[in-house]
């Protein structure tokens, strides 16, 4: 019968049955921080330990010292001296283009408000402007007939729609004005009807039919639809197949996946390059003065033949175009924000609502959650 006693345990062996050396009694998420004065601080998991408290820990390791008095733990702020020398030299240099424009008397800046408005500029912007709603309008209708057929199976229609698109991209625009222009040299009559036999439903002269006006609306038109088709095309193709793949396993019409599933999304990759062609059109519509057309730039130009006042007159042209493209990029941002609903889980506040924001005390505009934050969203709805 043996006997089982209980005895303490000693100090744990080391190497040759010599007494281990005994281990640093700070915790493995503690972190020992020492003073000017000496005294050893340690603080786990970001939080420091306060005078008087107790714990268990603390109990176990005498060691560690309340916070001394006086210690003060700032946070100090990044210094970015390189930025402010920027600052200071763009603000400088701004300043500079600002007082040569306002005290340069050859800007003739009086000349420039009494042709601001004047009824002929303001003829010529009309005209500018119904080019390139109706140039614009066209040019993207057939555009997206052109990209669909490049998206077809058809190998038909997909060299056709690639055949259009490499000519009139290979071609200059100014050429293709003037191409249209003299079209009644090529063929003296235009004609509708039956193809291959003498049967006409609609007959009249080349010459009649393309006048200025048509000629411009053709070939910015037609340039505008090979642009366009290259950037619908785009767009489709970058919205994942896989969801034309669900919907269709869910028995979604075409129609419907099509309208609802690819457009929304494939409008967020369209909708910046085509206000950038857009843009490009309204300037691109100053071409049409070899043909004569009284849009804004051609009457600037009568105008400053006449009165030889060039700088001023560029000027005034100069400012619509600004105004005009000011007003697409509003538009633009607005657009954009209403078709980022789907990407974001709150859109980015306007302009006026930052201004408010920033005139009200206490307010400030919502900012659209980092990539972080939503990746930790489903794991917040989670917690009780």
């Amino acid at each position: 019968m043996s006997v089982i006693t209980n005895t303490p345990a000693g100090p744990p062996e080391g190497v040759l049955g010599q007494p281990a050396e005994p281990q640093d009694a700070t915790p493995a998420t503690g972190f020992p921080t020492t003073f000017d004065d000496g005294t050893e601080h340690r603080h786990s998991l970001g939080l420091l330990a306060a005078a008087g408290a107790t714990s268990d820990s603390d109990t176990a390791d005498s060691a560690t010292t309340a916070l001394p008095a006086g210690a003060d733990l700032r946070v100090v702020p990044a210094r970015h001296p390189w930025r402010w020398v920027g600052t200071v030299l763009v603000t400088i240099l701004v300043a500079a283009i600002a007082y040569s424009l306002a005290t340069n008397p050859r800007w003739e800046w009086g000349v420039v408000a009494q042709w601001f408005t004047a009824q002929s500029v303001v003829n010529g912007l009309l005209e500018t402007l119904k080019l390139t709603v109706i140039a614009g309008t066209l040019g993207f209708l057939l555009g997206f007939v052109l990209a669909l057929m490049r998206l077809s199976a058809s190998p038909l229609l997909v060299g056709v729609a690639w055949t259009f698109s490499w000519i009139f991209r290979s071609t200059p625009l100014l050429v293709q004005l003037l191409l249209w222009y003299n079209l009644g040299y090529l063929y003296e009559k235009i004609s509708l009807g039956i193809p291959f036999t003498d049967v006409r439903f609609f007959e009249a002269s080349t010459t009649t039919l393309i006048s200025q006006f048509a000629a411009a609306v053709l070939g910015l038109s037609l340039n505008q639809a090979a642009y366009s088709a290259e950037i619908i095309r785009g767009g489709i193709l970058s919205v994942d197949a896989g969801q034309l793949e669900a919907a269709a396993a869910l028995g979604i019409p075409a129609w419907r996946r099509n309208t609802r599933i690819v457009l929304p999304q494939a409008m967020r990759a369209i909708l910046p390059n085509a206000f950038n062609e857009i843009i490009g059109l309204v300037k691109g519509t100053s071409v049409v003065y070899v043909l004569a057309y009284s849009e804004l730039f051609y009457t600037v130009q009568v105008i400053y033949n006449r009165t030889q006042q060039v700088l001023p007159l560029l000027l005034v042209a100069t400012l619509w175009y600004v105004v005009i493209t000011s007003v697409l990029s509003i538009a633009q941002y607005y657009i954009e924000r209403h078709y980022s609903r789907g990407s974001v889980r709150n859109l980015p506040p306007t302009p006026w609502q930052r201004i408010r924001a920033n005139l009200t005390p206490g307010r400030r505009p919502a900012l659209q959650p980092t990539a972080q934050e939503r990746a930790q969203e489903p794991a917040r709805k989670d917690l009780p």
